[in-house]
């Protein structure tokens, strides 16, 4: 008898309102986008990663510096996240092309509508 596979949830962490849509127009599958706004605290850091515990977490943020200190945050509090990096000449997420995000989500398991391929 086959065993049902029982998709976890995946959750993808951005720092903006702006890279969360555009990742909704790439990303085909149901996925939660939760949004920063850039930097957070400690005490809504520790809420999120109960939330978190048990499913596919990604974080996706800027390649600058208020990216990266969100993601020395999420090393340190949940270091069974995936980081997933928009190439340096982008720098935002937000301004990525379509189908550099398509692919940098398609890597890490993330289905993409196929016209962003």
């Amino acid at each position: 008898m086959m065993m049902k596979h029982v998709d976890v949830e995946k959750i993808i962490i951005v720092e903006g309102k702006t890279d969360k849509q555009k990742l909704k127009e790439v990303i085909s599958e149901p996925v939660t986008i939760i949004c920063t706004n850039g930097t957070i605290s400690t005490s809504k850091l520790d809420q999120l990663v109960d939330d978190l515990l048990g499913k596919d977490v990604y974080i996706l943020a800027d390649s600058d510096d208020a990216g990266d200190k969100l993601r020395k945050q999420f090393r340190r509090e949940f270091p069974e996240a995936l980081h997933l990096f928009v190439d340096k000449m982008y720098r935002e997420v937000a301004t990525s092309p379509s189908a550099h995000l398509a692919s940098i989500l398609l890597a890490a398991n993330i289905d993409v509508h196929s016209k962003y391929l």
